[in-house]
Formats: structure tokens, C-alpha cells, sequence
């Protein structure tokens, strides 16, 4: 009895038990239920196809992956959300509105969930070690919708749906008098779909990896707004650390335009 007790813990200790003890895991959860799936289980499923991506905003290449369709997985609860929360191992957490998704179905972008097979793992990302897996999303036609870099979330371990942003957090909305085409409605939207997923702003959002930048000092009362847009466009250009995470956003990634209105945006926020 004790031989068999030691050699149970002994194999507890190097890693021999049974697979569950590193199986891959995604938690999803929509309209009130949370479900554990496996990369087995995802990989098994009838709608799992082969993708390939063109142009993968984190390989920078073109891609091929098996993935499952996000519409397939969410199932009935499509209609129980606004917002779909992506969360990453790492501390990144991205809102995608759950319309993006949904138009998927009707010629828009198509979200996909890619798993990493353990047996053919998928080689580094660029600049790092370790892969984009073992889950990643990723976009058919990210062109058709709009998708920005940011809504492409790797190292995912949980998809869940929950409701608008500024629902959510209401310190992140503008002041309603503004007109609808004000910069800074351009700006709060800007700061959502791209910047949310790593910074807080005055506490609001999931996201670990940046500094809030609305507290305890909103970002425009240490930084000009020359110093913003140079640390949009190039981080290592303005302040420089060893753990350093954020990477440049080129024109394409967010336009002029919505740096100027993200500045505006975080401007207004400062006169509450």
C-alpha cells in the first residue's frame, strides 16, 4: 500500500499522471451556462475544418490552421449579448462586439476559433517563445468588417459574453451632449476596439498587461500629445523597459484620425 501511495506521488511529481493534469482547456460561457472544451474535443468536432489566413496579424505570414467557427460554439445564446470578452493567458482581454461575430453569417468577417494540435504544435511567434496557441482567434476576410489587430486574441483560455463596454463601465463614456460625429465619440470607440484589451482606463476593463491610463493621473497630464502619438506609432521611440509589451501600430492598424480623436478622447476624460 505505501510502495503504491509513493510511486502515485512520485509520479505526481514529474508529470507522468494521467493527461487531464495538462490538458489544454477553453471555458466558454454564454447565456448563463460555463462549459470546459478540451483541444481534443474541439478538434473533434464535425464543423472543425481547415483555415487558411492570408495574412495572420500575429505571424505576420500566411497560415493554416483547424479551427471550429465561433458562431457554432456560442450556439442559441447569440442573442443573449452584447460584447463577447476574450481573455488570454497573459493578462490581455479583448471586447469584440458580438455583432462583428454575428454578421459573419451574413458576408461579414468570419471569426474562427484555431486550436493547436499537441502532436503538431505551431511554431513560435515572432519575436517570442512560445506559439500563438493552444487557442487563438482568428478572422476570415477580417477586411469585409473592419477587424482591427487587436481583436485577434492568441493564448486564449476563456470566451465570455457579456454586455456593452460603456454598459459595463460607464466612466469610459463621453459626455452625451457631444454631437454624434465628435472626435471624442471617435476616440471612445478608438480606445474599445484597440487599447482596452492591455489598459484600463479609471478602472474600467479586464485587461493586465498596460497601466490604466485614466488613474490615478489621466494620461494627457504627463504626457503632450506629440508624446502619445510617437508612443502609439513607436513605444521604444518615447520609454523603454525589459518586460515591455506594446508594440507599434502603423496607419493601417489605427488611422491618423483615430490617434487625434483617441487624444481628444483621453482629454475629455481629464475634465471630469
Amino acid at each position: 500500500m505505501r510502495i503504491a501511495l509513493f510511486t502515485l506521488l512520485i509520479a505526481c511529481g514529474f508529470g507522468i499522471l494521467p493527461a487531464y493534469a495538462t490538458e489544454r482547456v477553453l471555458t466558454l460561457s454564454f447565456g448563463g451556462e460555463e462549459r470546459r472544451i478540451t483541444a481534443a474535443e474541439l478538434l473533434a468536432r464535425p464543423e472543425a475544418a481547415t483555415l487558411t489566413v492570408p495574412e495572420d496579424v500575429s505571424y505576420r505570414r500566411v497560415m493554416a490552421y483547424r479551427a471550429v467557427p465561433l458562431l457554432s460554439l456560442i450556439g442559441k445564446a447569440a442573442n443573449a449579448f452584447d460584447t463577447i470578452e476574450a481573455r488570454a493567458s497573459d493578462g490581455f482581454v479583448s471586447q469584440i462586439p458580438a455583432s462583428l461575430v454575428a454578421n459573419g453569417a451574413s458576408g461579414g468577417s468570419v471569426a474562427w476559433v484555431a486550436i493547436e494540435d499537441p502532436d503538431t504544435s505551431w511554431q513560435n511567434l515572432p519575436g517570442r517563445e512560445e506559439s500563438a496557441g493552444p487557442f487563438y482567434l482568428v478572422w476570415e476576410h477580417p477586411e469585409r468588417s473592419g477587424v482591427g489587430s487587436e481583436q485577434w486574441p492568441y493564448a486564449l483560455v476563456a470566451l465570455k459574453g457579456v454586455a456593452d463596454p460603456v454598459r459595463r463601465w460607464p466612466q469610459l463614456a463621453v459626455d452625451p451632449a457631444l454631437p454624434a460625429d465628435a472626435p471624442e465619440r471617435r476616440g471612445q470607440a478608438a480606445f474599445i476596439k484597440t487599447c482596452i484589451a492591455c489598459h484600463r482606463m479609471e478602472g474600467a476593463g479586464q485587461g493586465e498587461i498596460g497601466p490604466d491610463l485614466g488613474q490615478p493621473m489621466n494620461v494627457t497630464a504627463y504626457m503632450t500629445p506629440a508624446g502619445i502619438r510617437a508612443l502609439i506609432r513607436d513605444p521604444k521611440s518615447v520609454r523603454t523597459w525589459p518586460a515591455q509589451e506594446m508594440p507599434g501600430f502603423d496607419a493601417k492598424s489605427i488611422p491618423d484620425a483615430d490617434v487625434d480623436a483617441l487624444i481628444a478622447y483621453f482629454a475629455h476624460l481629464a475634465t471630469r
